[in-house]
């Protein structure tokens, strides 16, 4: 498989979609969880698609409950959560795995096109490495996403060009997405 049109996914009621449907638009593919700490990142997620989806910006919300237990709800349960609290608009997916054995796919080619390599600098990131460390040795080998909010940044052409990690500033992800899309209108 050469690009993220290669692969289909569940949506919240189960039917399985065809990434192909988002040919053309720059996508920014999200695992997300709803008690985390990083859940915040809601706003400026909602943000960024309001501003941009008229540019072809589409963001992928795929809830995940591999990390701490930090989204035990039903997908119903997670959308209406999103929506109320967020007003999120976006499309949001079946939960999925994104790690070990039963890992989904797309996000074993998403960690594999752009691997992990750092939280950064600071007390957040040392932080999150602990936690994230003890979370992923279950996981061994097959922890391709280290954190919830872990974001890939895919062309037109669904190509993974860009991972930032929980910890990278919304603004720098903002500013990524911002120039994908100037570059290739």
């Amino acid at each position: 498989m050469s690009t993220v049109y290669d692969f289909s996914v569940k949506d919240r009621s189960g039917k399985m979609i065809s990434l192909r449907e988002y040919a053309g638009k720059v996508l920014l593919i999200v695992n997300t969880a709803t008690g985390c700490g990083f859940t915040p990142h809601y706003d400026p997620l909602e943000a960024m698609y309001r501003d941009l989806r008229e540019q072809g910006l589409e963001i992928l919300d795929f809830p995940c409950n591999q990390f701490a237990n930090q989204a035990p709800g039903s997908e119903s349960e997670i959308h209406e959560f999103c929506t109320l609290k967020f007003g999120t608009e976006f499309p949001q997916f079946a939960k999925v795995n994104v790690n070990g054995e039963e890992a989904d796919p797309l996000f074993v080619y998403l960690a594999k096109q752009k691997p992990f390599e750092s939280f950064g600098k600071g007390v957040k990131a040392f932080a999150l490495k602990k936690f994230a460390n003890a979370n992923n040795k279950a996981f061994g080998e097959k922890a391709y996403i280290k954190w919830n909010f872990t974001k890939f940044l895919v062309d037109r052409t669904g190509v993974v060009v860009s991972r930032f990690e929980p910890t990278a500033d919304m603004k720098k992800v903002r500013l990524a997405v911002e120039t994908l899309l100037k570059e290739t209108r």
